[in-house]
């Protein structure tokens, strides 16, 4: 059955179930999810709207003290961060740390659903301090994640996900008050996560990804030249992973290039310098005017191309430097 056909026929199931019906917050609840699934498929922000507004009437339904409320609780805050993910707006990421608090004293400790709804609430928090760096949220965020881990200990299908989780919560609480300890945790996680997405994982790009940028971190906090030659090892690694066309593959080049021209600042071995220039070119292309990254892209191509002629003093780097800085200062807004 389609995706069309299966909303359909959940159509005529609620037709059945007029208001007053007892199985209507059923039927609502299974006509949203047909909905989400059709959304997964198509991407139609019209689809999204009505299963969030099916989902709302459900959990109408589903008061105080009613059983599945609960559930009903969960399953708006899905839809909701899913509109979230894609329009960006705050009062739904709001809404859903509201939903998720009151959910989860409904999914006690042994519940299946807990640590799922342990992981919502930080991922939540932690793009709430991004938007408005409330220590406060980083802080929760960091707890729930570690709260989370617990719940996945060794052998448990879901631990490489909960490790990951709270490497990145670590990272960001590393670069905020800049506690070693906070990264050195980091970095011991992400390298149990990458031992469990073995090659063939669908993981692995990120856990190779992931570790890379913390010991590039580390390079950049204490110096240690082998933390910078692993980062570049894994970060080819991951690039390799992420092909022409995948999602992710403009912050494998970015982060590669960066540091790759570490590296030369180290080294000053000039192949260094000019493969970060071919990878930053690389990434200007995936990110066309009106990209938000576009801006960054410009500047650390241009930057490059400053320590290509302060090397080599080939004025024609020099001039592509210039206009590329002058293109990405265009794109500051006045007041950044």
């Amino acid at each position: 059955m389609s995706s069309a056909e299966d909303v359909s026929y959940e159509r005529t199931k609620l037709e059945r179930c007029p208001p007053g019906h007892n199985s209507r917050a059923a039927v609502l609840t299974s006509m949203a999810q047909a909905l989400c699934d059709r959304f997964q498929r198509e991407g139609v922000a019209a689809v999204l709207e009505e299963a969030i507004a099916l989902r709302r009437a459900a959990l109408e339904l589903r008061p105080s003290g009613h059983p599945s409320r609960g559930v009903s609780l969960n399953s708006l805050a899905c839809s909701l961060l899913g509109r979230f993910q894609k329009h960006a707006a705050m009062p739904d990421l709001e809404e859903v740390v509201e939903l998720v608090r009151e959910a989860l004293p409904l999914h006690p400790s042994g519940h299946p659903d807990r640590p799922s709804l342990l992981h919502k609430l930080a991922f939540c928090l932690s793009k709430r301090y991004d938007n408005r760096r409330v220590v406060t949220d980083l802080e929760e965020s960091v707890m729930l994640r570690q709260a989370a881990l617990e719940l996945h200990p060794p052998g448990h299908p879901d631990r490489g996900i909960s490790l990951n989780n709270l490497a990145c919560g670590l990272l960001k609480r590393f670069q905020k008050h800049a506690v070693l300890r906070d990264l050195e945790e980091a970095i011991e996680l992400h390298h149990e996560a990458l031992e469990l997405h073995s090659s063939g994982h669908p993981d692995r790009s990120a856990s190779l990804h992931n570790l890379a940028l913390c010991l590039s971190n580390r390079y950049d906090h204490q110096g240690a030249v082998a933390d910078l030659e692993e980062a570049v090892s894994l970060g080819r690694a991951a690039l390799q992973l992420r092909p022409p066309g995948h999602p992710d593959r403009s912050i494998s080049l970015k982060n590669l290039a960066c540091d790759l021209r570490r590296k030369f600042q180290k080294h000053a071995e000039i192949r260094d310098l000019e493969e970060a220039i071919e990878l930053h070119r690389a990434t200007l292309k995936l990110h066309p005017s009106g990209h938000p990254d576009r801006r960054s892209s410009l500047h650390n191509l241009s930057i490059c191309l400053l320590n290509k002629y302060e090397n080599k003093e080939v004025f024609a780097d020099l001039e592509e430097a210039v206009t590329f800085g002058c293109t990405a200062l265009a794109l500051c807004p006045p007041d950044h």
